[in-house]
């Protein structure tokens, strides 16, 4: 299988030979303030990160206003418990008309803009603002008509896997290629809020790239920073964190989101983390060159004259390099010198 793929975003490529391409979710962090919400796209722009992503739909587009228990949150939930879908949505959801004022004022941050459509009339609207890729959220996968509909847009799709079994991811992977469209990046996620690092699963990263042959990243939702590391040391070519200005402003996901410095960070170490996965090298490399020049080997450590013994007083294992290898050590005790030599001197065979 091939998976060197890459996939293109805008002036970025997502894959394996490029720096991780870190997506910032604003999600329902902008409380409902258009201001918020481009403070909030001018914190990820300062961040380092290379994408902003939104979320399209309103909350008639994506459930009914019905209050009977299959459309409330479970009691236990530890954000939204007992809330119900309708009224949760209507506060999280962005407004269609903020969409082109977030869009221009991340393209003039050079960030790259897009969002998760949840019907056929997001889609419209982000087709118009020219979004550059698309993202699944992981609730829809099982939605082959949405799936389809992004699919034939001929853009880029992010499919997110959380609550899904890989028979789900399968089943959309073939609708979306169906569609002519190959160009997916298939995101590991654990659909919780806030997730359980143990839960996070990040083995499953590399499992996912060779059985799919696709672009592999994470979708993160537990606290910090260290999976989305860890998963990016694991093959991840795309991370996608919750944004927020401040944790301590509230909203709807703000507990499991990143504040600008949090984010700033990942962007930083994400790519160290990649920096440093490197090659299969297994001698030193050219920024160790100094370090070998300073290795032991065997140095003369006083004065000797013509015909004295080499002993352990004489000759040592010493640091730097220069001399024969320590290992020589035994082979040469004993031997004589053949002419004076001055202490500092590293020990050559024509010495004994």
């Amino acid at each position: 299988m091939n998976v060197q793929r890459s996939v293109v975003a805008g002036d970025h490529e997502i894959g394996p030979s490029s720096r991780p391409f870190v997506v910032a979710e604003v999600s329902g962090n902008h409380n409902g303030d258009l201001g918020r919400a481009l403070a909030i796209v001018d914190a990820v722009a300062a961040s380092g990160a290379q994408a902003v992503k939104f979320q399209t739909y309103t909350a008639d587009t994506i459930t009914i206003d019905v209050d009977t228990p299959p459309f409330r949150v479970s009691d236990a939930h530890g954000l939204w418990g007992g809330r119900t879908l309708y009224s949760l949505y209507e506060e999280a959801h962005t407004p269609w008309e903020w969409h082109e004022p977030l869009f221009a004022r991340a393209r003039e941050h050079g960030l790259v803009p897009f969002s998760s459509p949840f019907d056929a009339t997001a889609v419209r609207l982000l087709e118009d603002l020219d979004a550059p890729l698309y993202k699944i959220a992981s609730l829809e996968i099982g939605d082959l008509e949405l799936l389809r509909l992004v699919a034939r847009t001929g853009k880029p799709v992010v499919l997110s896997t959380g609550a899904a079994h890989l028979s789900d991811v399968e089943r959309a992977l073939r609708t979306i290629r169906a569609e002519g469209n190959d160009q997916v990046v298939v995101l590991a996620c654990t659909s919780s809020y806030p997730a359980s690092p143990a839960e996070s699963n990040l083995r499953s990263i590399p499992a996912l790239a060779a059985a799919l042959d696709v672009v592999v990243g994470l979708s993160d939702h537990t606290p910090g920073i260290g999976a989305a590391i860890a998963a990016v040391a694991l093959g991840a070519s795309l991370v996608e964190k919750h944004v927020t200005l401040s944790r301590a402003d509230g909203g709807v996901d703000a507990a499991f989101s990143l504040e600008p410095a949090e984010l700033a960070a990942l962007a930083v170490e994400s790519e160290r983390a990649w920096q440093a996965l490197g090659d299969v090298v297994l001698a030193p490399t050219p920024g160790e060159d100094e370090s070998r020049r300073l290795r032991r080997s065997l140095y003369v450590v006083t004065d000797v004259r013509a015909g004295e013994t080499v002993t352990r007083e004489n000759v040592r294992s010493i640091r730097p390099a220069g001399g024969l290898e320590p290992a020589h050590l035994d082979t040469v005790l004993g031997r004589t010198f053949r002419a004076d030599v001055r202490r500092g001197t590293p020990l050559r065979w024509e010495h004994v």
